[in-house]
């Protein structure tokens, strides 16, 4: 059994689809949100890399870089927050963390 685009298509489905399913039944823990987000950057570089092998150009899978260069910064970036929050007011739960608010 060989692998075609539309196994790896229908992978970076199933990954979007469980980040979105993440993100929307899981408001109140900011760790977990990241994770779907993470796995959401995931799914469409999934994506890049199927089509940029199927279509025999090199493109997409440096596009891939660049994205996980952003998503690392992104996930360095939130946890610092992250646990700034959680030293300011014990607590990460999303509903607590009204402060922000202008």
């Amino acid at each position: 059994m060989t692998l075609t685009l539309g196994h790896y298509l229908s992978l970076g489905g199933i990954l979007f689809a469980l980040s979105v399913v993440g993100i929307f039944l899981n408001r109140k823990n900011l760790i977990v949100l990241m994770m779907a987000i993470e796995l959401m950057l995931l799914a469409v570089n999934t994506n890049f890399v199927a089509f940029s092998h199927y279509l025999g150009d090199l493109s997409g899978q440096i596009f891939v870089f660049f994205i996980l260069t952003v998503a690392a910064a992104e996930a360095a970036i939130g946890l610092a927050i992250l646990v700034v929050l959680f030293r300011n007011k014990a607590n990460i739960n999303v509903d607590e963390l009204d402060s922000l608010k202008g």
